[in-house]
C-alpha cells in the first residue's frame, strides 16, 4: 500500500504501472499540457514532469510510495526507514539506497535522483527542470528510447517538436546532475527554413548557436535537431540553456521555429501535396499521359483519356505528407490540371474549330 497516490493521479496510472506505463503516459499528459499547445497548462506541466521524474527513479519511487511526496522532494527519511539511513542521510544516499540514483532504463535518457547534498534538502522542481526531461526525450521531435530502442516511437503531436541530442541536459550516464534554473532571460527564438523534401522524409541538422557569456564575450553551442517526416510550419523545438548567459548565470533557451521553404513544383496544404500540371489545348482534348516524381523520388503516371476540364483535380491517396500522429500514414497527393490555351489562332484553324464543335 502506497502512502500517497497524487503522482500516479497525475500521471494516470496506477501504483503498479511499470516503466513502459509511466512512459507512455508521460508522453500523453506531457504533450497535452505542453505550454505551446492549445490545450498548454503551464502549472499541470510541471505537475507532469515531477511526477515523471520521481517515479522514473526506483529509489526516489520507493521513497515516494513508504513515507510521501515532501520526503521523495527534500531527499530525508525518517530514523527508522531504510538499513544504515538517518534523518540527515542526504550526502550519502538514502541509508540503503546507492547515492546517485538509478537511471530509467529502456534505452531513453537517465533521469538522475540525489538526496540534494549534505543537508539532505533538494530545491523545489520549477518548469525549467519540466522542459529539460521533455527535450531529454527529443521534446516534440519524438520520444528517443520510449520503446525500449534507440529509435523510440514517435513523440510528434502537434507539431512534433523538439530536438534531439543537442537537447539532452541529462546525458546518458548516471549519478548525481546539476538542474539549469530558469533564465531571466526571455527565450531566443529563430526560425529554422526546412526544404519540402526534407519535411517529407525529416533529416538531421546540425547547427550553432552564437550567444555571449555572462561577461558580454561571445560563445557558440552546437545543437543536433532531429527533423521528424511531416512535421509543420510553426512546429517549435526548445532547447534549454543553450542561449545567451545572464548576469546572474543561468542560460537563455532557444527555440527553434520550423519555415517551409517554398518548393518549385508542390505545394502543401496541411497533410496533402498539390502540384500543378500544364497540359496542352491538344491534351486537353484528346487526352494525355505525363510521369511525375513524388518528393520521396518515385515516379508517378499521371493521365486519362477523355478531355480535361480546366482546374480539374486527380486525386492519389495516401500519396501526400507523412501524418506526424500517425507514422504509416499518409495524405493525399492532388494533381491539378491546367489548359495552357493559345493566345491566337489562325482562320483554318477557327473554322475548323466551328465545323466540328
Amino acid at each position: 500500500m502506497v502512502k500517497d497516490k497524487k503522482l500516479y493521479d497525475t500521471l494516470g496510472v496506477s501504483p503498479t504501472a511499470d516503466d513502459a506505463e509511466l512512459k507512455k503516459a508521460y508522453r500523453k499528459a506531457a504533450l497535452k499540457y505542453h505550454p505551446d499547445k492549445p490545450t498548454g497548462d503551464e502549472e499541470k506541466f510541471k505537475d507532469v514532469g515531477e511526477a515523471f521524474e520521481i517515479l522514473s527513479d526506483k529509489d526516489k519511487r520507493a521513497i515516494y510510495d513508504e513515507y510521501g511526496l515532501e520526503a521523495a522532494r527534500s531527499g530525508q527519511v525518517p530514523m527508522s526507514g531504510f538499513p544504515g539511513g538517518g534523518a540527515g542521510a542526504g550526502g550519502g544516499g538514502f541509508g540503503g539506497f546507492p547515492g546517485g540514483g538509478q537511471s530509467f532504463g529502456g534505452g531513453g535518457p537517465s533521469f538522475s535522483f540525489s538526496s540534494g547534498g549534505g543537508g539532505g534538502g533538494g530545491h523545489p522542481f520549477s518548469t525549467a527542470d519540466a522542459f529539460n526531461i521533455f527535450n531529454a526525450f527529443g521534446g516534440m521531435g519524438g520520444m528517443g528510447g520510449m520503446g525500449g530502442g534507440a529509435g523510440g516511437d514517435d513523440f510528434a503531436g502537434m507539431f512534433g517538436g523538439a530536438g534531439g541530442a543537442g537537447g539532452n541536459p541529462f546525458g546518458a550516464g548516471r549519478g548525481q546532475q546539476r538542474r539549469p534554473q530558469k533564465s531571466s532571460l526571455p527565450p531566443k527564438q529563430i526560425d529554422l527554413p526546412v526544404a519540402l523534401k526534407d519535411l517529407y522524409t525529416g533529416t538531421t541538422k546540425r547547427l550553432k548557436i552564437n550567444r555571449r557569456d555572462a561577461n558580454g564575450q561571445q560563445d557558440s553551442n552546437v545543437v543536433e535537431i532531429n527533423i521528424k517526416p511531416g512535421w509543420k510550419t510553426g512546429t517549435k523545438l526548445t532547447y534549454a540553456g543553450k542561449g545567451d548567459i545572464a548576469p546572474d548565470g543561468t542560460a537563455q533557451d532557444v527555440v527553434f521555429v520550423i519555415q517551409e521553404k517554398p518548393d518549385s513544383e508542390m505545394t502543401r496544404e496541411g497533410d496533402d501535396l498539390k502540384i500543378k500540371l500544364k497540359l496542352s489545348l491538344k491534351e486537353a482534348l484528346t487526352g494525355f499521359s505525363r510521369i511525375i516524381q513524388t518528393l520521396d523520388g518515385k515516379k508517378l503516371k499521371v493521365g486519362q483519356s477523355r478531355p480535361v476540364q480546366p482546374g480539374q483535380v486527380i486525386t492519389f491517396p495516401g500519396r501526400g505528407m507523412p501524418i506526424t500522429k500517425s507514422p504509416n500514414q499518409h495524405g493525399d497527393l492532388k494533381v491539378e490540371l491546367q489548359v495552357d490555351f493559345p493566345t491566337s489562332i489562325t482562320p483554318e484553324q477557327r473554322q475548323f474549330i466551328e465545323d466540328n464543335f
